[in-house]
């Protein structure tokens, strides 16, 4: 189980995304129609005054289960250690243990 506060902290992260989301597309299109030099210039201001953690770069898929970020399967939405637990007690549909 991962520890509580960077639980916290990507959901914190992840609200912040979706709150200025809309705004930093709407400053990002005023940047490409102006003509301006002045205009370009306070316009990349105000996108630099929006926070840091609201980027989409800064989010780290986690597990919904464990909150486990390492081994991170994206199809599921789970770890490795709990897609297998899963999968061998047959509770995702279309998975099975292979061998060769």
């Amino acid at each position: 189980m991962a520890k509580q506060n960077m639980i916290q902290r990507e959901i914190k992260r992840s609200k912040l995304y979706n709150k200025y989301k809309l705004k930093k597309e709407v400053l990002k299109e005023s940047i490409k129609n102006n003509n301006s030099f002045e205009e370009n210039l306070k316009t990349q201001k105000e996108i630099q005054s929006i926070p840091r953690n609201s980027l989409k770069c800064r989010k780290r898929n986690r597990c919904w289960k464990t909150g486990r970020s390492r081994g991170f399967y994206k199809d599921f939405g789970l770890s490795r250690h709990v897609f297998r637990e899963m999968a061998h007690q047959c509770l995702l549909p279309g998975v099975k243990k292979s061998s060769w």
